[in-house]
């Protein structure tokens, strides 16, 4: 920024996302001016909101029209408007499109909050056909499923990180789930399961990746392709790794279904996160997000010297990023310590100190601690913690993983009908 000229400002619609404040901060310096858009009435944002005020501005949202946030005098001169978080979507992109500013359009930032329509504009456009019905009622599961087929996918219309998501193999099953899942979303799909192909990644590996694209202007730039971790039950996300172990055949492969996936969406600016089953008859998609991935940004700077949220924000302004560098520092990963569907509770966790005695292993995250009620209806967000780590080659990443089993050991409560 040249000096003795005001920063743009740039709003963030704020909530729990895959950006903190202080990487959203980072990221902006000699950028933008950033203020954060806070709705006090939400969960994630009340307890955080005095501590939001003393790092940066804040405007207060809580009760505001659209038309009132933007006459806000924090909102004045606008440059840009991002969210990293699923739930702000919709109301991120009817800001942008209100001050004609580069973002997700309302219809396409709808589908991509919206897994039935995604699934629907998928088929009409011809990227690919996957039977899925909405589900309001119990009554409606088996007249569902008997169209879908078995087994079958039943997931919250809208959502993230795979809570109240799982796989069901008969009508019963269905039924218990949706009793289970009592008090949740509304409005449920189901869809046929996309049964996987683990020789695509290879051993060890999860049977789908990600993409992280970043969109301006309607450029697609497919930044990397993220590899995963086998699947815990239900339909549970245990890590990931960058980068991902496609060969270069199927690499393309996927990389050009995202392209068709996000061109038939209309995705003309953001940064999104596309999720990708690898199949016997080729990749299939499972869902487009329309924001950064949670938990990408960190491995892909680590691992390329890339910075997603900067990449976010600098579209979000109407600028073109620099495209990432094709040279690889090391293979980063991030491993989720994952509880089995049978754990209520933690009873012991012990061991976290042996693995600061491990090379590669560099940050050990815990969110849980003896006593702490668990529940994998919550789905990627129930683990215990994260485990931060890099190797020079992906048989280094296993390595490692394997080490984090050996050192830890962890006792749980489990109740046989959790699972």
């Amino acid at each position: 920024m040249t000096p003795g000229v005001r920063p743009p400002r740039l709003a963030v619609v704020f909530d729990f996302g895959s950006a903190t404040p202080m990487s959203i901060l980072a990221a902006a310096r000699g950028l933008a001016e950033v203020v954060f858009l806070c709705d006090r009435g939400l969960p994630h944002v009340r307890p955080l909101y005095d501590d939001l005020r003393a790092l940066a501005r804040v405007c207060d949202i809580t009760g505001l029209t659209d038309e009132q946030i933007l006459a806000h005098p924090d909102c004045a001169g606008l440059a840009g408007i991002v969210t990293f978080s699923e739930s702000r979507i919709n109301r991120t992109a009817a800001l942008a499109a209100r001050l004609g500013l580069p973002s997700l359009g309302v219809d396409t930032a709808a589908a991509v909050t919206d897994k039935y329509r995604q699934r629907c504009l998928f088929a009409e456009t011809g990227v690919q056909h996957t039977p899925c019905r909405v589900v309001r009622a119990r009554s409606e599961l088996g007249p569902a499923l008997a169209e879908v087929g078995l087994p079958a996918v039943l997931k919250p219309r809208s959502g993230a990180a795979s809570a109240r998501t799982c796989t069901v193999h008969d009508v019963g099953e269905a039924h218990a789930r949706w009793d289970e899942f009592a008090g949740g979303p509304a409005e449920f799909v189901v869809e046929a399961l996309l049964a996987g192909d683990p020789s695509v990644a290879g051993p060890g590996w999860g049977d789908y990746v990600s993409v992280e694209s970043v969109i301006s202007y309607g450029d697609i730039a497919h930044v990397e392709v993220t590899g995963k971790f086998p699947l815990a039950a239900p339909l549970r996300e245990t890590g990931y790794v960058v980068p991902g172990t496609l060969d270069d055949s199927h690499r393309r492969e996927v990389l050009a279904l995202t392209t068709a996936a996000l061109t038939a969406l209309g995705v003309r600016h953001g940064v999104t996160h596309t999720e990708v089953k690898l199949t016997p008859d080729g990749p299939r998609i499972i869902e487009v997000n329309g924001r950064l991935g949670g938990y990408v940004a960190d491995l892909v700077r680590r691992a390329r010297g890339f910075d997603l949220v900067r990449a976010a924000l600098t579209v979000a302004l109407g600028r073109t990023p620099a495209r990432p560098p094709a040279a690889l520092r090391r293979h980063t990963f991030q491993y989720f310590l994952t509880p089995p569907m049978t754990a209520v509770a933690l009873r012991r966790l012990d061991g976290t100190d042996r693995l600061d005695d491990i090379p590669g292993i560099h940050l050990v995250e815990l969110f849980a601690q003896p006593g702490t009620t668990l529940d994998w209806r919550r789905g990627t967000l129930a683990h215990l913690g994260i485990v931060h780590g890099s190797a020079r080659d992906h048989q280094g990443v296993q390595r490692l993983v394997e080490e984090v089993g050996r050192a830890l050991d962890i006792e749980y409560e489990e109740s046989p009908e959790a699972g």
